[in-house]
Parts: C-alpha cells; structure tokens; sequence
C-alpha cells in the first residue's frame, strides 16, 4: 500500500518552552523559529507535509470543500445545520461559519506555504529536491488561492511570512482577482517546471505534486478565468496547451471500470493526477469523516446529508446506470425507501460509525482532464470535431459507446448544445467531487440549473461574502456587493 503525506511539524514551526521560577532569570531550553528550525533537507519536508496536513482537516478538503462547492448547487442536499441550510438554501450570510472555516483554513496553508518558501531556499540541500519542495508548496498555496478567487473574488495577496506585530500584512487589503489569478498562474508554473512526472515519485511518496497536477491545475485556473471579466484573450489556448501535455505524457489514463476510480485497494492509480491522502490503511495518522456524512444508517453514517430527490430521478439518462449505480442509491442493505444518498465513496475497512474512513478526496483525476480538453476546444472554434473526442471517450467508459450515444454535430450541432451536453457529463461524470458550482458558474449556467429547482440566484451569491469574524479583526477589508456593509 502507498504511503501518504501527513503532518509532522507543529503549526507555524514555533516552539518554546522556558522556566518561569519566581525570582530567577529565564532561560529558553529551547527557541524553535524559522531561522534556526530550517536546517536540514528532512527539515523542508516536514514543513511541507505541514502544509500538506492543513487540507486534511474537516474545514478544508475532508469536509468544508464539499459543503461550499456542492450545497449550493444541484445535487447535494444537507440542512442538519443552519450553516449547511443557508448554503443550500442561497440564504447565507457574512456570518455562516461554514464560509468563515473556507477563508480560515486557505489562509492558513498559504501562510505555511509562505514560510516553507521564504526559508527553504537558504538549507544547503540537493538542488533539484529543493525546488520539487518549493513546487510543491508554491502548487498548494496556488490551490489554496484558487480556492480563495473563485468563492471570494478580491482577497488579500500575501506572499510572505508575517513577521511582527507592525508588519503591514497584518492587516491587508483586498488585491484584485486579477492580481490574484496572476500570482496562481505564476506558482502553477513553478511547480510545473519543477515537480517530476507522476512515474518518477516514490511510492512512499505519492501525494506529492507531479508535473502533470501542475499542468492540470494550471488547465483549470485558465479555464476558469476565461469566463471572468478580467479574462487574458489567450486563457483558452493556454488551457489546451497545458491539458495536451498531460495527455501527450501517457503517464495517466482512463481505469476500464468506472467504480475502480474508487475504489480504495486502487488509490493513487493510472487516473488518479491528484488527490488529498486519508488513512489510516496508507500508514497515515488522518482518517476521513466522508463516509460517515454521505452513508445513511443502514450503512453506519449519519446521514446528515443526501441526494437532491429531483437530481436523483433526473440526472442521469436511463442509459447511463454504470455511473448512476455506482454514485448514488436509496436502498442499503435490505433497507428500502431511503432518502436517496451519495453512494461513490466505499471503504470496506470502514467502521460503522466511526470516522476511520480510507477514502482520499481526489482534487484531480484523468477523466476531468479529458472533459476540459473538450470544453477548452468548443471554447476555441465550436467547429472543429476533435472537441467530440474526450468527453466520447468518458462517456464510453461509463457504457455510452453506440453511436447514438456519442456526441457529434448530428445530435450536437451548436456551441450551446455542446455546452449544455457538457454540464450534465460533468455532473455525471463527477458527481460531488468538489466542481460542480464551479462548472456551472464557468460555463453560464448556474442561474438555468438552480431555477428548475425553484432557486432564484441573484448575480451577488455568485461569490461568497467575506467573513465577518475577519472583517471584525481587519477593518481594511471591505464587503462584496449584495452583502451588509
């Protein structure tokens, strides 16, 4: 079994202890700061498996990523809270904790990330460990951001340690979503130029950042910001670019069946391009609470959240059961009559009840590459027929494969059908992995989906508002339109 990357380091590096006898002079046993702490090449990976252990928590991407990319769109329903109901429900406000634990915890990797960056530079090390190091933190804070600009828009830009309590980062302003898409891209690059192909990371290492996650990521970041206001006229081409050298590679590939994606004896497999590691079956010390959330009872969850009933008899074509099947369910065991519920994370070393799952979140895999590949070339010329070839060939390994379910211009004909085929493949194909929000806000579609479920979505909730808690604390930071002031 391949080992996972998990935390080592304490947060933020900064450990001290010191007497405090009454009447006598304090003396340090020991000053662990920045300086002095990166000494070694062992040193850089444990600060990089700090920043690797920030989206292993349940307010980054063991939970929170899906409650704020899936609740508030199509398919995914949760309203055990009031939090979770107002993200379903398009009724949140500054004040949703849910949002405040997004904002907090993106933050607190790019911090980590930024203290891995401004140091490791100065250990004499092996040079090309030392920049796959810094590839990776720089891919990680680069994530982090992305996650940021798209649910937030305009956030505070910090690219370096916060060193007192006068520095002038303690309190930021907003910068640009622009500025910020800019700064992804450049880190993107990076990690890109330095991190080393998939095949050639050490099983005990996979976890890790590949070249080809990199380019992957940077695909999706240039996607995204070509449906922006504040696009670059080449967003498109670039994306292409970097999605073709992932396919020309041959490093990744489509598995032949659509539940062994899943399934947890195959982690880090031939489709798998990146993804969060959970244990504690890798050796790791984090386990992951997704199976407890999705399973009903039946199955040993708790059920607080399910599959939107509308979502559940409509999504899928009848034709489409392989994914269908494998995603979602309303029966367990001999349980019938169930509240349907999301099904496509299995574990069987589970515990029932317990939050011990296996499961790792995939952030990247082959399938979505190929679909991107398809949107980036519609996106470029609408006439060109190779745009076909991707998604055929996902919708083929979920058993679409006779000619009458294979897009063409023959039951595709405009710029605008393919898009809408496309929304729905990629709702099938990736169902609650953490895009779908994403997908429909990119390709134009989030208010005509939301609406046939009765949500009416002002232009305003197409960004989350900042946190109050922080705008408490930093008065310099000031609210998204829509919002209260």
């Amino acid at each position: 079994m391949k080992k996972s990357i998990f935390f080592i380091a304490g947060a933020g590096l900064m450990l001290m202890a010191a007497s405090c006898k009454k009447n006598l002079e304090e003396k340090p046993y020991s000053f662990l700061i920045p300086k002095n702490y990166y000494q070694t090449a062992t040193d850089a990976q444990t600060a990089l498996n700090g920043i690797f252990n920030v989206f292993q928590q349940q307010t980054s991407y063991q939970r929170t990523v899906w409650l704020i990319s899936e609740l508030s769109a199509d398919n995914l329903v949760g309203i055990t809270t009031s939090e979770r109901l107002e993200l379903n429900r398009f009724t949140w406000t500054p004040a949703n904790s849910e949002i405040t634990n997004w904002w907090k915890t993106s933050y607190q990797a790019i911090s980590r990330a930024n203290d891995l960056l401004e140091n490791v530079p100065n250990i004499n090390m092996d040079t090309v460990a030392r920049n796959n190091i810094m590839g990776n933190a720089r891919f990680l804070r680069a994530m982090a951001y992305f996650d940021l600009v798209r649910n937030f828009g305009d956030v505070p830009l910090v690219l370096r340690p916060i060193t007192t309590a006068e520095d002038t980062l303690l309190y930021p302003s907003r910068a640009s979503a622009a500025d910020i898409y800019k700064t992804i891209i450049d880190d993107l690059k990076f990690a890109e130029l330095n991190c080393p192909l998939e095949n050639k990371i050490a099983a005990a290492n996979k976890g890790m950042v590949s070249k080809g996650a990199a380019s992957s990521l940077l695909a999706k970041v240039y996607l995204q910001r070509a449906s922006t206001s504040y696009a670059d006229a080449q967003d498109n081409q670039n994306a292409l670019a970097a999605l073709n050298k992932v396919i020309a590679s041959k490093v990744y590939s489509l598995v032949p069946n659509y539940p062994d994606v899943f399934d947890n004896a195959k982690k880090n497999g031939p489709e798998h391009i990146f993804s969060i590691q959970f244990g504690p079956g890798n050796n790791g010390a984090n386990s992951n609470i997704i199976l407890r959330m999705f399973y009903p009872a039946q199955l040993g969850g708790a059920a607080p959240f399910t599959v939107d009933t509308t979502y559940f008899k409509t999504g899928y074509q009848a034709e489409d059961s392989i994914r269908k099947n494998w995603n979602m369910a309303d029966k367990a065991d001999t349980a019938t009559n169930l509240p349907p519920f999301v099904y496509k994370y299995r574990d069987p070393g589970y515990v029932k009840g317990s939050n011990n799952s296996n499961v790792n979140w995939i952030v990247l895999r082959y399938a979505d590459v190929l679909l991107m590949q398809s949107e980036a070339l519609n996106n470029i010329n609408s006439g060109d027929a190779t745009k076909f070839n991707g998604i055929n060939a996902v919708r083929a390994r979920a058993g679409l494969k006779d000619p009458a379910q294979q897009l063409s211009f023959a039951n595709t004909p405009s710029q605008n059908d393919f898009i809408d085929s496309l929304v729905k493949d990629r709702g099938r194909e990736l169902f609650v992995e953490g895009h779908r929000k994403y997908d429909l806000i990119r390709l134009k579609r989030y208010k005509q989906v939301m609406a046939k479920l009765g949500y009416t979505v002002p232009d305003y909730r197409f960004l989350l508002p900042i946190p109050q808690t922080e705008r408490d604390v930093n008065k310099k930071l000031d609210q998204n339109d829509g919002y209260p002031k």
